[in-house]
């Protein structure tokens, strides 16, 4: 990766997060799937740090069948021991079980409507766009975030507070949250 190129200061200098920064994170996503997937892994930092996901997630994509909620969803408690007993992703009981339920709630989701769609309605199908020129601007969450966690948590997901949601909702491009110094903050 080429160090001279201006980017967001969380993006540093580990050439896997400058890769994540620059190809992924704020590029608009559209399929369902894949925006379960990385609300779930957003879900899994909790706590911890991203390049720490980022790091695991050919794993984690392993261990949970490429993220398939058709399929996690039928899983239960000899899938939970599986994943336990699996060094390649963070061991956390709460955290794989509520994975489970996702997938459960993403189901129903889908039934009535695509979670594209729902997640997507609410930024009017259109990323929100900041201009924030300091990291130190970038809120943790905000009132938009807090009302996708509420709904989400009354859909039944859990590991979906607002800070989560704000941080997913940013990587899957619902906002542009580069900063404008930033070479991607146009793109």
């Amino acid at each position: 990766m080429d160090m001279q190129v201006p980017r967001c200061d969380w993006a540093g200098d580990d050439p896997l997060y400058q890769a994540y920064h620059d190809t992924e994170w704020g590029v608009p996503e559209y399929d369902s799937r894949a925006l379960w997937e990385k609300l779930i892994l957003d879900g899994f930092q909790a706590g911890l740090s991203w390049i720490t996901i980022l790091r695991k997630r050919d794993n984690f994509r392993s261990a949970f069948a490429g993220f398939d909620p058709n399929v996690i969803a039928a899983w239960g408690e000899a899938e939970v021991q599986t994943l336990l007993a699996n060094p390649g992703i963070i061991r956390h009981r709460g955290k794989i079980e509520a994975t489970i339920t996702n997938a459960r709630a993403w189901q129903k989701i889908e039934a009535d409507q695509s979670f594209s769609t729902l997640m997507w309605s609410y930024v009017d199908g259109t990323p929100l766009i900041n201009h924030w020129q300091t990291k130190a601007e970038v809120p943790a969450q905000t009132p938009l975030s807090q009302q996708v966690s509420k709904d989400l948590k009354k859909a039944g997901f859990k590991f979906c507070g607002p800070t989560i949601v704000y941080a997913w909702m940013q990587a899957c491009g619902l906002i542009n949250d580069h900063l404008t110094t930033c070479h991607r903050y146009g793109k």
